[in-house]
């Protein structure tokens, strides 16, 4: 891994991630000094680890005690554009959040993402739990395509076994609020809705909300941290 010191004291660390079969996929750790936990964050499906979102979210993260691991599906490592079929994905997953605990021993660790990203991390931890993960976090969860409503894509959860927070956006096409309410709900108190106004599936706000880009992440950064450290 290189290291490169960034300011207060957050370090950035690229390296790399073996995942079976012989791949081999990029990642990128961001940790503050006296982090408190460690958040293993994968991309979503059109973009990877770099996109300004996830990076930006790393760094409020770092600014709340969290460090983070992002890391790149094999496709988008090879320069694809098609999701890995959902075995490869569940393999990527539990190679992350390996190396994260091979990274940070000692630190707690939640494992998320966003929308596709996410999701294939609790088909992973569905599956079979994730080694030392105590929550998953989903940054927009993807219940379904858009104008295809249905639940399909949630039934997994029932399987799995640690908290889960859902940050979720009230306009996010991706999830029909009263479909998002039902299946939460159907989870009990393993599950927690956070709604973010007015969000769409990107976290995009509108101008008229009076709250920027910045704000959105303030809100789900800090909510994603103490809900983690309440774990």
């Amino acid at each position: 891994m290189t290291d490169a010191a960034g300011a207060h004291g957050v370090a950035t660390l690229g390296g790399s991630i073996q995942v079976e079969g012989g791949r081999v996929v990029s990642s990128l750790l961001v940790r503050p000094a006296g982090a408190r936990l460690a958040l293993v964050l994968a991309h979503g499906a059109g973009a990877g680890m770099r996109h300004p979102f996830l990076a930006a979210v790393a760094e409020r993260c770092a600014a709340h005690g969290v460090a983070t691991l992002r890391y790149q599906f094999p496709y988008i490592e090879a320069g694809g554009h098609r999701p890995d079929p959902p075995e490869l994905a569940v393999a990527t997953v539990r190679a992350a959040v390996e190396a994260a605990a091979h990274a940070m021993p000692g630190l707690p660790l939640v494992a998320g993402g966003k929308s596709f990203g996410g999701r294939m991390t609790s088909t992973a931890a569905a599956a079979a739990p994730l080694p030392g993960v105590r929550g998953l976090a989903f940054l927009g969860f993807p219940l379904h395509p858009p104008q295809r409503p249905g639940v399909g894509r949630a039934e997994h959860l029932a399987k799995v076994t640690v908290p889960m927070l859902f940050l979720q956006g009230t306009r996010d096409e991706f999830a029909q609020l009263p479909l998002l309410t039902e299946v939460v709900g159907g989870l009990g108190s393993r599950a927690t809705l956070h709604l973010v106004e007015g969000a769409d599936h990107s976290f995009g706000v509108p101008k008229k909300s009076g709250r920027d880009a910045e704000a959105v992440l303030d809100e789900l950064t800090r909510t994603l941290s103490d809900w983690a450290a309440a774990l």
